[in-house]
């Protein structure tokens, strides 16, 4: 007797939980598989490129899953909420290391240019790193709302429950993070037009 093993791949994310919940263990696959790529690039962004802390971070995000399922509110946006820990666990990162520019290192972009670029080589790869950089100066709380905004494509209200503040201030984040942003990569626009 065959026994079918039931599909959770046409299940939304917070029926998910559910199962989870019951301690379905192909449900937590499933959703392990749709958000794992998506967390640790969260995490490479958030925690200074760092392969190896968005790799522990992630398992760390899932890990919470597996030992406190019931920690999800099944009537909440599973999303919200997953990226609430998400934050969270980055906030506590930067608290143990106060002085994140230390952690960063810069050698790394500059070591990742070829002797085949030049200056006037202006390619995808090159203007990601700028990118990368400059985010990198944002104060935190910043370049938070605009990884989740721009890179995550989350709501501004879906942000402002993940960072705990008002809409207003998320939308005055946005505001900041990308004129800052505008500022440190106005160099580019001028040699593109050139």
């Amino acid at each position: 007797m065959f026994f079918k093993k039931k599909k959770y791949n046409s299940y939304s994310d917070e029926e998910l939980m559910r199962f989870i919940q019951k301690g379905k263990e192909a449900a937590f696959e499933e959703l392990y598989k749709r958000f794992n790529r998506r967390m640790y690039f969260y995490f490479y962004k958030m925690l200074w490129q760092n392969e190896a802390k968005a790799n522990d971070f992630t398992q760390e995000l899932f890990l919470k899953i597996i030992e406190k399922p019931e920690s999800f509110n099944t009537q909440m946006k599973f999303s919200t909420w997953f990226y609430t820990l998400a934050n969270n666990l980055c906030k506590n990162e930067y608290r143990k290391h106060a002085n994140r520019q230390k952690a960063y290192d810069k050698h790394s972009i500059i070591n990742h240019e070829t002797s085949t670029e030049t200056k006037t080589n202006f390619d995808s790869v090159v203007f990601n790193e700028h990118l990368s950089q400059a985010l990198e100066k944002l104060p935190t709380a910043h370049r938070s709302c605009f990884i989740l905004r721009y890179r995550e494509e989350l709501s501004v209200k879906e942000i402002s429950k993940i960072v705990g503040c008002p809409e207003g201030t998320v939308k005055s984040r946005l505001y900041y993070a990308t004129k800052k942003l505008g500022e440190q990569l106005s160099s580019w626009d001028v040699m593109v037009r050139n």
